[in-house]
């Protein structure tokens, strides 16, 4: 079909201009840097500090969700959907050889839906929403760290951003069924606080 296939043509432009714009030494160390999971230790701390501090009766729910959420996203990515349609990754591209920066190792075959932009949507989804639901407060911060991730993906030529789009869409619907799973528990919880009788004095 031509239309998928100027899709994918525009695809692999967009991945070579990315992978081009802006290189340098020291924007190749931020992009490592950025795809690090102990980079965002301080970020997991935070979050688990502020559910302790501001909603310590929800904590144990919240990271139970995110847990869950973080588990499907990565294994239906991985080991569902990458099988599945078996898209190459930039670097398996016969017509890409000797074009891609490689930063760091190739990697599996497959690269669509991308793990890490799965991964971390589903994540700032569900925490968007679930701090929404606690406090009323809308961190979209969340998204932008989602992002940069994903993008850092595509730098270092791991993906192609139609993998990114894939993988954030994929995180986006599973964090949003974590938020509503929460959402419920959470309800709940509200209706019985208020149906119970007062303690005998």
């Amino acid at each position: 079909m031509e239309w998928m296939q100027g899709i994918l043509d525009a695809d692999r432009e967009l991945f070579l201009w990315v992978q081009q714009a802006g290189a340098s030494e020291l924007t190749d160390r931020l992009m490592l840097l950025l795809r690090k999971p102990a980079t965002w230790i301080p970020l997991y701390a935070f979050l688990l500090y502020w559910v302790i501090r501001y909603a310590r009766p929800y904590a144990l729910p919240f990271l139970l969700v995110t847990a869950v959420c973080a588990g499907l996203a990565d294994f239906s990515s991985a080991s569902i959907f990458k099988p599945l349609i078996g898209r190459p990754r930039p670097c398996y591209e016969p017509a890409l050889d000797g074009l891609v920066r490689e930063l760091v190792g190739c990697g599996g075959q497959y690269g669509f839906p991308s793990s890490h932009a799965s991964n971390h949507f589903a994540l700032a989804t569900f925490w968007y929403w679930s701090i929404y639901i606690l406090r009323g407060q809308r961190w979209n911060w969340l998204f932008v760290w989602a992002f940069l991730i994903g993008y850092a993906q595509i730098y270092v030529g791991k993906h192609y951003p139609v993998d990114i789009i894939g993988g954030a869409a994929l995180g986006l619907f599973i964090g949003t069924g974590g938020a509503k799973l929460f959402e419920w528990w959470h309800n709940r919880n509200q209706v019985r606080k208020t149906t119970e009788p007062y303690p005998l004095p």
